[in-house]
């Protein structure tokens, strides 16, 4: 039986407060631990934006999206893995409806 996968897009807001190399650094992390354990469909980073209410005393952070394709199984285990990394400010994860 073959396994069943679903779409998922995580929103990632990532602080600035670490500086540009970790930041990146961050990206490229989060990235790997996706590719490898789903099939990583596209990085959209939007860059530093200005959150709507401050979260920790910041009041930016550097939004990325990532667009997955996994098992039901990976996207509880990338939410604990988002919550408890340095740098992260805040994490989504939703199902793609509709595709």
């Amino acid at each position: 039986m073959a396994k069943i996968t679903e779409k998922y897009e995580a929103l990632v807001i990532l602080s600035t407060k670490v500086g540009e190399e970790n930041v990146k650094a961050l990206v490229e992390k989060i990235s790997a631990l996706i590719s490898a354990n789903a099939t990583l469909e596209k990085t959209d980073e939007w860059g530093k934006r200005r959150l709507a209410y401050p979260i920790n005393y910041e009041t930016e952070g550097y939004y990325v999206l990532f667009n997955f394709t996994s098992a039901a199984a990976f996207p509880a285990e990338l939410d604990r893995v988002l919550k408890i990394t340095d740098g992260v400010i805040r994490s989504l994860i939703t199902l793609r409806a509709g595709e």
